[in-house]
């Protein structure tokens, strides 16, 4: 399948799943405010490494061991002497411990740093009343304020107080939280720290 018809067929299908949830919340159902919101997921210590992003990973005083790589699709970085080496889904210091283990078959007491040299862009999908539907690529680090600009910001149907991200959770229904333009424009609380990941979906009732 060509990966043009591909993407098309993801932006169908999620606009029709943004479409059906703009209908049914219309009476509001279940929500979270931003600043009553926990994320049970975040790591403690930060980025968590995905597709896409490009790595660098320094092992102490072994320049011959030291390279720059991209996550592939499969989530997976090749590096010398390890050969493929699963990446997603780890922080950078934390996949630098796992480093540092797998190297001691191979040199003496390994110290490896692993950061992020360039990070993936961040696909949300903007839904409800705006005036640009669809998914956007924003930098990484993109709040909610952002997304909306991207789509055009609020269309004179809006309700300013009713703008939700519904977030995929791990073995739980996806968490619904809600923003206020208000809030969002001054730029106060969690609104402004709020740090949209791909999969979000910014729905505006």
């Amino acid at each position: 399948m060509h990966p043009g018809t591909r993407r098309q067929q993801l932006l169908t299908i999620s606009a029709a799943l943004a479409f059906c949830c703009v209908a049914g919340c219309a009476d509001l159902g279940t929500y979270i405010w931003v600043n009553d919101y926990t994320d049970a997921v975040a790591p403690a210590d930060g980025y968590v490494i995905a597709n896409g992003d490009v790595l660098q990973v320094r092992v102490f005083n072994q320049d011959n061991l030291s390279t720059k790589a991209k996550v592939r699709s499969d989530g997976r970085i090749s590096l010398p002497l390890l050969n493929d080496v699963v990446a997603a889904g780890y922080t950078p210091s934390v996949l630098g411990q796992q480093l540092e283990t797998r190297l001691k078959d191979f040199i003496k007491l390994p110290v490896v740093t692993v950061s992020v040299e360039d990070s993936r862009p961040v696909a949300v999908l903007v839904a409800g009343e705006v005036p640009k539907q669809g998914t956007v690529a924003l930098d990484a680090n993109a709040g909610v304020l952002t997304a909306l600009l991207a789509a055009g910001g609020l269309n004179d149907f809006a309700h300013r107080d009713r703008i939700f991200v519904v977030r995929p959770q791990p073995n739980a229904t996806p968490a619904r939280i809600r923003f206020s333009w208000k809030e969002l424009l001054r730029a106060q609380d969690k609104s402004a720290s709020f740090k949209l990941r791909t999969d979000d979906m910014v729905v505006v009732e």
